[in-house]
C-alpha cells in the first residue's frame, strides 16, 4: 500500500466533492448546511491554486482517498504569514495515515513558502482531530464557544496553531 501524494489536477475535482459533500452531511467537520455542486468546488479549488496556495491530494491505487490546503487565515494585510489549513480523507479510508501524509507535506510546503504560522479551526466534539494535530506541535490558542450552529445543536470552535520554524 503505497499512497502517492500530488498536487490537485481538476480530474480529481469530483473526488474532493464526494469527501466534501459526504463532510457536510455527517459532520461537523464543515459548518456547511448544503453539499456543494460540482462547479462550486471547482471554483474554490482553483481560486487556492490562483493565489498562490497549494492543494494537494492523496492517491492509492489510482484512487483519490484524501486531500488538502491551505489559504488566507484573514484578508489584512498583516496576516500575510499564516494560513488556516484543511485536511480531509474518505471516509472509507481513515486508519491508513493518510491524513497524517497529507498534513506533514501541507507543513512542508508552507515552510517552503516562507510562511510563518499555520491554523486548524476544529470541532471541539471532533477531538480526535485535535489529538491529531497536537502530534504534530499543534496547540490549543483559543477556544470560541457557540461559534456554530449545525444539527440543532450549538458547536465550539477550537483554534490550533503551529509556529513555522
Amino acid at each position: 500500500m503505497e499512497i502517492k501524494i500530488r498536487p490537485y489536477q481538476a480530474e480529481d475535482t469530483q473526488a474532493i466533492l464526494d469527501i466534501i459533500n459526504y463532510n457536510i452531511l455527517n459532520s461537523t467537520a464543515l459548518y456547511d448546511y448544503n453539499v456543494r455542486s460540482y462547479e462550486q468546488q471547482k471554483t474554490i479549488l482553483e481560486d487556492k491554486i490562483a493565489k498562490g496556495f497549494p492543494v494537494i491530494v492523496a492517491e492509492l491505487d489510482g484512487v483519490v482517498t484524501g486531500f488538502g490546503m491551505y489559504s488566507e487565515f484573514r484578508f489584512r494585510e498583516a496576516y500575510k504569514y499564516t494560513v488556516e489549513h484543511s485536511v480531509y480523507v474518505d471516509n472509507d479510508f481513515h486508519g491508513k495515515g493518510i491524513g497524517k501524509i497529507l498534513l506533514q507535506e501541507l507543513i512542508v510546503l508552507a515552510k517552503k513558502q516562507g510562511l510563518h504560522t499555520m491554523v486548524a479551526v476544529i470541532d471541539a466534539e471532533n477531538q480526535s482531530s485535535v489529538v491529531f494535530h497536537e502530534k504534530f506541535g499543534f496547540t490549543t490558542a483559543g477556544i470560541i464557544k457557540d461559534s456554530g450552529f449545525k444539527f440543532d445543536r450549538w458547536l465550539h470552535s477550537v483554534f490550533m496553531q503551529l509556529i513555522l520554524e
